[in-house]
């Protein structure tokens, strides 16, 4: 059972390799610890569009949605939005960040992102920031 859901920035670290120490919190997870929303998958799917390295980008994004299973928005997320949208409603610019915190809020998912600060506001969403200080070993 899914505990995390990664954001669009853990997402690239983790095809770039870099910082570490997502890559190491990452396989001290169980697999289909770690899921990842459809709408992170539109933002990286339109990276790879505006890629210099296209093929390369496409190949990178396989192998993570290899080993990080995508969510499909659902009638809970909608749900979940309205209030997340409401609390930030003069936050205009970040409309796929609400969508975001909305799914992982609706499944009941740590949102695992470097943005903590952009998400902090969103009620009742779960934040973890993977890149900082030594990865600890997730609790079971």
């Amino acid at each position: 059972m899914a505990r995390f859901m990664f954001d669009t920035d853990m997402c690239i670290y983790l095809m770039k390799n870099q910082p570490p120490q997502v890559a190491d919190r990452f396989a001290q997870c169980f697999e289909g610890d770690v899921v990842l929303s459809a709408i992170s998958l539109a933002e990286l799917e339109y990276g790879v569009t505006i890629s210099l390295d296209p093929q390369g980008a496409r190949r990178a994004l396989q192998a993570l949605i290899g080993r990080v299973p995508v969510l499909p928005l659902n009638a809970a997320a909608a749900r979940a939005y309205g209030p997340v949208r409401a609390a930030t409603r003069e936050r205009k610019a970040d409309a796929l960040d609400k969508l975001i915190a909305a799914h992982a809020i609706a499944e009941n998912l740590t949102l695992v992102t470097r943005n903590v600060r952009d998400f902090a506001a969103y009620p009742g969403l779960r934040v973890e920031d993977w890149t900082e200080g030594q990865a600890a070993a997730p609790d079971r």
